[in-house]
């Protein structure tokens, strides 16, 4: 069951700039509590910079963020750690000279609660038990789908209320595709909200409550993702149709 009250998060009319470049435009949406909300559109219309400015990565150059009713727009990256956002970034960005132990303890560098940051290890090892088998080794000698279940453990360390997850299925397998995606149902299950950019946006949409498609930096149009699938401007330009 998704909230339908204030939302979690709250884009106004947001504008990114990367140096002279304007690579969002104006845009609005919204990621109520418990929902999985899933942003598509091609390469270069703004999905990535969406998500930095929601994790404070970049500063929007004009417009709000809102996170839990709270506007964060100017809010330093720590801080939005803090409150409950966390990103998986694209391309998993794993500390690949540093162990697996060493990228969850780092996934919750912002907390001092050391019994809890160990029990949440633990936790992690069993969600993943490829990376508990793996605890000692070099994350960069992971296979391509470990590191893509570190990372997103890694985030999971700070205890999210929203996590951000930015091309999770990008240069792997069909068979771990299916098992990444599944792991971010599991995750959504059980409490945590996800907004999601994914280049598989077929996949994307049966995975999620809504979608959002972006171009060229701004919102074109919006809705229940199991509509949307059946939209011939998506099955025409995204899925293929």
């Amino acid at each position: 069951m998704t909230g339908t009250g204030t939302p979690l998060l709250e884009l106004t009319d947001l504008s990114v700039n990367y140096g002279a470049i304007q690579a969002v435009r104006g845009l609005t949406l919204h990621v109520q509590e418990g929902e999985v909300v899933t942003l598509i559109g091609a390469n270069g219309a703004g999905k990535t910079t969406t998500l930095r400015a929601v994790s404070r990565v970049l500063r929007p150059v004009a417009g709000t963020v809102r996170f839990a009713g709270r506007d964060i727009t100017r809010l330093p990256p720590d801080e939005a750690v803090k409150l409950g956002i966390a990103q998986s970034p694209e391309g998993r960005q794993v500390l690949a000279r540093q162990s697996v132990q060493d990228n969850l303890e780092l996934g919750a560098y912002t907390r001092r609660d050391a019994a809890g940051v160990r029990q949440d290890i633990t936790r992690m090892y069993e969600r993943f038990p490829r990376l508990g088998e793996r605890r000692a080794q070099l994350a960069g000698t992971l296979s391509g789908g470990e590191q893509q279940m570190l990372a997103i453990a890694r985030a999971m360390m700070s205890r999210p209320r929203l996590l951000l997850l930015d091309e999770p299925s990008l240069g792997l397998a069909p068979i771990i595709v299916r098992e990444i995606f599944s792991i971010i149902r599991e995750l959504n299950e059980q409490g945590t909200t996800i907004l999601l950019v994914e280049q598989n946006a077929r996949l994307a949409m049966q995975s999620s409550h809504r979608t959002y498609v972006l171009e060229a930096g701004q919102m074109t149009f919006h809705g229940d993702s199991p509509e949307l699938l059946n939209d011939e401007r998506v099955l025409h330009a995204y899925l293929g149709g």
